[in-house]
């Protein structure tokens, strides 16, 4: 009976000890690249079962404090830290670019289905508050033959600090010296008009159920809803349709030129097939960690993002890293403390 009890004891210890043996890693941060990154730590769970990779998926500045508090062991953010925030952080982070994407105009018209053109100064006129209707000659200037509505455009923004906001105010700052004088580039800013939503989930959701709204949002949130999206004038002129080409031909020229840092924007970037509104988004990894365990599957998971992970990238709408800017991450990744 003793024998029997002690084979029992055993057997549930052995049931016991890998769950305790799992490695928890939590991060926050942006939602922008929220869907792959979600892909990826299903993945790398599956490979490395004693690691659990936690995201909260809470916007670029959310991730951002909470990385500078120590609350998380990483962040992700859509906009690099300034230099007063990575003067305040303690653990010195390091910025590595994950995926490139495109931040999108979505709308929604009912009984018109399809794409639209968008200038620079009209979407500067819009977010200014300025052109307030569909039919506005700035929209039908650039939308010959569509029979746009005359009703007031119902304007979403984000409502919490985001990198998918940075983005956009970013290219409005570059398109508009009046929205840079005004307003300037920000996760979070003093929108002149419209209605706030949280989170790229957040947008997309109001804009799906608000009939004459525009708001902006990441690609893949307007794919997976179904939503239509614009194409936009680019600084050669062209009108071009946010897609993986587009996006890549936005970094070719910040590939080559990458500064040691990362940190680099590609909103309004030259070239005629470059999509305007594109972005880097980037992991915040500290440049000094602690756990030895937690440092040890940071640098892992970053490697492989770099290598298998980026061919998970196209399915979901993200354009894969340049070479060039893979070759120096993994050097870089190798200087984490």
């Amino acid at each position: 009976m003793r024998r029997h009890s002690m084979k029992l004891v055993l057997c549930l210890f052995a049931l016991l000890v890998p769950l305790s043996a799992q490695t928890l890693v939590n991060g926050a941060g942006a939602t922008f690249p929220y869907p792959i990154y979600s892909k990826w730590f299903d993945e790398y769970h599956k490979l490395h079962p004693d690691v659990q990779i936690n995201y909260q998926s809470i916007g670029s500045g959310g991730g951002i404090r909470q990385l500078e508090s120590g609350t998380v062991d990483f962040g992700a953010s859509d906009q690099p830290m300034n230099e007063e925030q990575l003067a305040k952080s303690k653990n010195k982070p390091l910025h590595f670019p994950t995926v490139m994407g495109a931040v999108v105009a979505t709308y929604n018209l009912p009984g018109l289905n399809r794409e639209l053109n968008f200038t620079p100064e009209a979407l500067a006129g819009i977010f200014l508050g300025k052109v307030k209707k569909w039919n506005d000659a700035a929209l039908k200037s650039a939308n010959p033959g569509v029979p746009l509505p005359a009703n007031d455009i119902m304007l979403v923004h984000r409502s919490d600090g985001s990198g998918t906001s940075f983005i956009w105010t970013d290219y409005l700052s570059k398109i508009s010296p009046e929205w840079k004088s005004q307003v300037g580039p920000g996760a979070a800013v003093n929108w002149p008009a419209g209605l706030g939503a949280k989170g790229n989930e957040g947008v997309a959701g109001m804009v799906k159920q608000t009939p004459y709204s525009l708001g902006y949002v990441e690609l893949i949130y307007a794919l997976q809803n179904k939503m239509p999206y614009a194409r936009v004038r680019n600084a050669a002129g062209k009108f071009v349709k946010p897609d993986l080409a587009s996006v890549t031909a936005a970094a070719a020229g910040a590939a080559s030129n990458m500064p040691d840092d990362f940190r680099v924007s590609i909103t309004n970037a030259p070239g005629k097939d470059a999509y305007p509104v594109s972005s880097f988004t980037w992991l915040l990894i500290p440049g000094q960690i602690q756990d030895g365990a937690k440092k040890k599957i940071l640098v892992d998971f970053v490697r492989w993002m770099l290598g298998p992970g980026q061919k998970m990238a196209e399915p979901l709408s993200y354009a894969p890293l340049p070479q060039l800017v893979v070759a120096k991450e993994l050097k870089a990744i190798a200087t984490v403390q």
